[in-house]
Parts: C-alpha cells; sequence; structure tokens
C-alpha cells in the first residue's frame, strides 16, 4: 500500500507512550502526512508493532530512531533483525565501526542507514562534560558526518544550523540529510539546543525535517502538519 501525493519531507515523531497512542495520533493526522518517526522511547510500548501496522496497513513510510551502538557483530545482528520489517530509515551511532556493522546488517534491504552525528540536544558544554575532544559543535558535526558517510551510511542525522555545512562537503553528494531540532516559527524550543525552522533546514540542505511536539501536541494536529509543509513549500498556510 502506498500514500498518493504525499510530501515525505516532513517526518512526524510519534513520541507518545506507546502503540495505542500513536495509532491514534496518526489517525487523527490521517493523509496529511506519510512519513513517521518511531523512537527508543515507545520501544517497550509496542513501537515496532505500530511500526509494522503503519507501514503494512496504512501505506506509511516508517523511520526507525534506535540510535544504535555496540560492537560491530551486535549491531549487524539487530539491524538483520531489523530489516525484516521493511522500515525506511534506522538511525545508528555515526562511529565508523558502527555504520559498517549496520550497512552489513541491512544487505539485500531497502532500509537506509542513517549515521547520528551530535544530538541536537547537545552543545560545547555537554561534549565537554563527555570528555569529547575540543572543537566548535558544527565542524565536529562535519567531521562525524564525512566519517559517517565514508564508511557507508546512506545519510546522516544533524542539526539543520549543520545542513548546509554537510551538504557543501563533496562526501554529502547523493546522501540523505535528516534534520530533527525544527520548530515551526513561534514554537516553543523544548529540550532542543541547535533549531531552526522546517522551511531553512530544507534550504540548508535538507532532504527531510523532523517534528514532533508542534504537531502532536497541536488542538489539530493534521492542520498543524498541513501548516509545517506549507511552510517547508514557502506558501502560506490557508485555511
Amino acid at each position: 500500500m502506498t500514500v498518493a501525493h504525499t510530501d515525505d519531507r516532513l517526518i512526524v515523531a510519534l513520541d507518545v507512550p506507546n502503540a495505542i497512542a500513536g495509532l491514534e495520533m496518526a489517525e487523527r493526522i490521517g493523509d496529511a502526512v506519510g512519513f513517521y518517526k518511531i523512537g527508543l522511547g515507545m520501544l517497550t510500548g509496542g513501537g515496532l508493532a505500530l511500526a509494522n501496522e503503519l507501514k503494512q496497513e496504512h501505506g506509511k513510510r516508517i523511520f526507525l530512531d534506535m540510535k544504535l551502538f555496540d560492537i560491530g557483530a551486535t549491531v549487524e545482528a539487530a539491524v538483520r533483525g531489523l530489516a525484516q520489517f521493511d522500515l525506511d530509515f534506522l538511525t545508528v551511532h555515526g562511529d565508523p565501526h558502527v555504520v559498517r556493522a549496520a550497512k552489513e546488517g541491512a544487505a539485500g534491504s531497502n532500509m537506509k542507514i542513517l549515521g547520528v552525528t551530535i544530538l541536537t540536544s547537545l552543545d560545547r558544554s555537554d561534549l565537554d562534560a563527555s570528555l569529547i575532544r575540543a572543537g566548535d559543535v558544527p565542524d565536529l558535526v562535519v567531521e562525524r558526518a564525512i566519517h559517517a558517510f565514508e564508511a557507508g551510511a546512506d545519510g546522516v542525522i544533524a542539526s539543520p544550523q549543520e545542513a548546509a555545512m554537510i551538504r557543501a562537503q563533496p562526501e554529502a553528494a547523493g546522501k540523505l540529510i535528516v534534520t530533527p531540532g525544527v520548530r515551526p516559527a513561534g514554537a516553543d524550543l523544548g529540550d532542543q539546543k541547535r533549531v531552526t525552522t522546517p522551511a531553512q533546514a530544507i534550504r540548508n540542505g535538507a532532504n527531510h525535517v523532523v517534528v514532533g511536539r508542534p504537531i502532536h501536541r497541536a488542538d489539530d494536529p493534521a492542520a498543524a502538519a498541513r501548516a509545517v509543509l506549507a511552510e517547508i513549500n514557502g506558501v502560506a498556510a490557508t485555511t
């Protein structure tokens, strides 16, 4: 099953407690959105079952945001198991050994492996506390993105503020850039520190933007999603 004429540049993060709430939200949004992100927070709440149901029964594309990190053999096994669900995107940490193992696990499937550069909730003080080497965050993000691409990643996760820098790299040719940390104009920043608007993220070179709370906490999530898509397309949302 496929959803026709849906602008998949918008990925809605179903950051809700469980699969029942996630399915209800997807039904409220309806045909306005064709691509959903299901993250680690819902894993124990039926996240994989929801991913499969949305994909197989509702024709949605699925981004499974697990941010896997482990020794190569374990990552490869985990990804091989997830690949059987015919999902679209899977995140792993952007460390080259992790990316290489994930690509081995995804072999023979259509699932794209996306490397996480530096989480959009982190700033330089957070990196210092984690003993990450000195350097400006954008520069480190670009370096990690290049290393992930060289290891075989199909794309990377990066702040919209760094998307343009990554897109300018020769190694980024033909690769995906997916940007969380996106907030529609006027929205609350929440726990994100490196943010911009959906339209700016696309202009900066992102292929997809991920938006969660501004949509699923809206009184009318479908209308909120359509407003984000209108912003992406550079036109005023109309009622």
